[in-house]
Formats: structure tokens, C-alpha cells, sequence
């Protein structure tokens, strides 16, 4: 598929999603009440985890049409799967994952995959990345992105701050690397989280990962409630819509209900009064956002 024909697939008018790691981290029965309340405050869609590839996929893309709701999904690779190990076999084994998750999204009705895909989340050699590290992870996106287009799904990878990860902290090492790689399947995302951290200046970010941009994740600088913290919100908005971007805004959120999450996203205090008024809170505060 040529670039211009992909950015017509990929760029529809803008939608309004929220990750669903913000109850649990694969899909199960304790959702179903939870996607009803979704549709009714007026999320356009969800961004489903994919961790656990066992999971009938299938079925919950029917109860996700049946309700009106789209999709996006998420995954991450961890140190068994790490697309950067010196370990040529954990290098396959990276490939692999992101392949195997790769093949749910079309039974689950997404078309798009995001996440750090490129290396490892919290791995650290206590060096910067080699050059080595670098090359491995762009043959290995190169891989992961022509199997995305054989099943109609787009990357969008993710980067992460310095104390995540080490090979890809700010949009300049994100644009360089889709650079490397070099396939219209490879595109990135924007995480306000992230570049709050990392970022001199997070709007010349997003003006100069406007053309590879595909989906901003919205996310307060202490993962509670947008618009509730630090991030300068309104410079945002304008920024996006100077740049008429026309993909998916997906809140991602953290809270305390699972350990494992907990553990990983390191939120140990409760950041909103709850799970609904967060998604309520966060939803008005985007179409506020971009509505002014």
C-alpha cells in the first residue's frame, strides 16, 4: 500500500477513545457493564489491551459493534520479547509477539496497534542505546510492519520517557527511526505523559511529528484526569488543530484497581474519585478542548 492511500485509510474525521487499562489489562466479563457506560457518556471507541492472545477476540469485536463502539489496540514488548537483546533469539521471539498480536487485531476490528514495540519497557543496560540496539530494532519494526500490511493494520509506536525506556525518549528519536525504517505501516504516536517529561518544547514535538502523527494519547503529567494537572492543555489543543490532525484521541489513564498495572505504571494513590468520572471528566474535557 502507497503512503497516499494509506493516509486516506487512516486519516477519517477525528475520534474520542479511552484505553481500557484504566479497568483491567485484557478483556473479560467484568467489562461488559463498564463498555454500555462508555457508549452512553459518548466515547467514540476503546483502546483495547492485548496481552493475553488466547482471548476470543472475535466475540468481543461483536459486542464492541454491537454497542457502537470502535477500536484501537495496545501492547508493549517486555525482556523475554525484547526486540533490542544481544540475544538474536529474544530479537525473533519480539518479532514473533508483535506478529501474534498483530493477527487479533483484524478479528477484533482494529486496524490500528500502538505501543512500544520497539525495545523492551523498563530494561536498561545502564548505557545509552548502541548502535547495534538501534539497527536491531528497525529491521525488526521493518518485519513487524510488512506483516502489519499483509493484515491491514498500522503501527503507531510509541515513545517513552527516560525512566521506561532508553532507545526512543522524544518525538526526534521517534521521527528518525520511522525515517529507518522506512515503510508506510510505521507511523508513531504522541503521548502527553511522555513528552511532558522529556520534551524542550512539546509543541514544536507534535508540529515536527505532524506527518507521521496518527494518535495523540491523553494523559495528565500524574496519569489522573486530564485537565486536571499540569499539562498545558489549551496550547495543545491549538497546536493539534493548527496542524488539522484528524486521528484518534485516546485518554490513557492509571488507577490502583489491579497490581499488576499498579506495579507498573508506579501509582500508588488514587488519582480520581473514580473510574466513571474520570472518563466522564475526561471525554468533556476533549471536545471542550478541541470544540474551542
Amino acid at each position: 500500500m502507497n503512503s497516499e492511500l494509506l493516509g486516506k485509510c487512516i486519516g477519517a474525521a477525528m475520534q474520542f477513545g479511552i484505553n481500557l487499562m484504566l479497568w483491567t489489562d485484557r478483556l473479560q466479563e467484568d467489562l461488559l457493564p463498564v463498555l454500555p457506560m462508555l457508549k452512553r457518556q459518548g466515547w467514540d471507541g476503546v483502546e483495547v489491551p492485548l496481552f493475553d492472545l488466547t482471548i476470543d477476540y472475535k466475540t468481543w469485536g461483536r459486542r464492541l459493534d454491537d454497542l457502537g463502539l470502535h477500536r484501537t489496540a495496545s501492547t508493549a514488548r517486555g525482556a523475554a520479547d525484547n526486540p533490542i537483546s544481544p540475544d538474536p533469539k529474544i530479537r525473533t521471539a519480539g518479532i514473533n509477539a508483535s506478529k501474534r498480536t498483530l493477527d487479533c487485531c483484524p478479528a477484533l476490528g482494529a486496524d490500528i496497534l500502538v505501543g512500544p514495540i520497539h525495545s523492551a519497557i523498563g530494561e536498561f543496560t545502564g548505557r545509552p542505546p548502541t548502535i547495534h540496539e538501534w539497527n536491531w530494532a528497525v529491521e525488526s519494526i521493518r518485519q513487524v510492519a510488512q506483516h502489519a500490511d499483509q493484515v491491514g493494520v498500522t503501527l503507531g509506536l510509541e515513545y517513552l520517557n527516560r525512566f521506561e525506556c532508553y532507545l526512543l525518549n522524544h518525538a526526534a528519536d521517534m521521527i528518525r527511526f520511522i525515517k529507518d525504517v522506512n515503510h508506510p505501516r510505521c507511523r508513531m504516536i504522541y503521548d502527553t505523559f511522555h513528552a511532558h517529561i522529556e520534551e524542550n518544547d512539546p509543541f514544536a514535538a507534535i508540529q515536527a511529528a505532524s506527518p507521521y502523527l496518527m494518535l495523540v494519547h491523553v494523559s495528565e503529567n500524574n496519569r489522573g484526569t486530564p485537565g486536571q494537572g499540569q499539562i498545558s492543555w489549551h496550547r495543545m489543543f491549538s497546536k493539534l488543530k493548527e496542524i488539522k490532525f484528524d486521528g484518534w484521541l485516546v485518554v490513557e489513564a492509571f488507577g490502583t484497581a489491579l497490581p499488576a498495572l499498579q506495579s507498573a505504571t508506579k501509582i500508588w494513590r488514587p488519582m480520581y474519585d473514580s473510574e466513571e468520572q474520570l472518563s466522564r471528566d475526561a471525554l468533556a474535557h476533549l471536545k471542550k478542548g478541541m470544540a474551542d
